[in-house]
């Protein structure tokens, strides 16, 4: 009871008046949202907050799902038009990056019977963040008619880097992507000792010739050099999506750039694009 002794304090940042600007959204709506995405959950994750406030944000609707949901049949995921699979450290990745967790979906019927149900649905869209774009590489989701599978590679400099990066969008052609300025250096944070994404140059030259590269690291003015690329990414690939458009995954945290008081919601741009672009997918 000693909560009600306790004074609710704000603190906003300066000429906040409620709007998350430029995009004009609410932190207060109370209408219904356009659409429903699951946050998809496995033990040792811990992006699933930050997830589910920028997705509520934007406008979806948001849906909490953990593993055990679908591995004993409780959820199945066919009333949901997204699904994200969020950042952290799945297993303590004591497997590898996403290894744990991929085989929950694998060695699990209900749960592999889940996600294959969804992704047979040509009304979905579905996004991998960090341990969650680990998963799908793992599981083979964005390129799975490719004989040799990109993988997820240590940084090249053998650390676990946590900072802030800059990504220049590569293609609009993705619903991430669509709403972006492609010449504007968007500021999101990344936080992984496994993000150096690798493919062969037959896979390379695919994702480039059909615009399915999503993001490149870049410098603050957009420039895409070496000294941007914070983990040695063949290409400074920071983002990739499916042939499809539909199936995305990206290893910095745009759900960590989206609170003004933090002065930066350049992430909330990405989540409004993916809203926007449901319906066209």
């Amino acid at each position: 009871t000693n909560y009600k002794n306790q004074p609710l304090q704000y603190s906003f940042a300066p000429g906040w008046e409620g709007k998350m600007a430029p995009l004009g959204l609410d932190p207060f709506r109370t209408k219904k949202g356009k659409a429903t995405a699951a946050i998809i959950r496995e033990k040792g994750v811990n992006g699933d907050r930050e997830m589910a406030y920028s997705l509520w944000l934007a406008g979806f609707e948001v849906k909490d799902i953990h593993m055990t949901d679908l591995i004993s049949g409780r959820e199945d995921l066919s009333d949901v038009q997204m699904i994200v699979f969020v950042g952290g450290f799945s297993n303590s990745d004591v497997l590898g990056s996403a290894k744990g967790w991929a085989g929950a979906f694998l060695y699990n019927p209900k749960a592999k019977q889940a996600l294959d149900a969804f992704y047979a649905r040509p009304d979905t869209l579905s996004l991998g963040v960090c341990n969650g774009c680990q998963l799908m590489i793992e599981l083979g989701l964005i390129t799975p008619d490719h004989t040799e599978k990109p993988k997820m590679l240590h940084n090249a400099s053998h650390k676990f880097i946590c900072k802030n990066v800059f990504l220049r969008p590569a293609s609009n052609l993705s619903p991430m992507t669509a709403d972006l300025n492609e010449n504007k250096a968007y500021k999101i944070p990344i936080a992984h000792g496994e993000g150096r994404y690798f493919a062969d140059e037959e896979t390379l030259k695919l994702l480039n010739d059909q615009g399915q590269v999503m993001f490149r690291y870049c410098e603050s003015d957009g420039a895409i050099t070496d000294s941007a690329n914070p983990n040695g990414a063949i290409q400074n690939i920071a983002g990739v999506c499916n042939e499809g458009r539909n199936v995305m995954g990206m290893m910095p945290h745009p759900e960590r750039a989206a609170d003004e008081n933090l002065l930066n919601t350049d992430g909330l741009a990405l989540f409004h694009s993916l809203l926007n672009h449901m319906v066209t997918v």
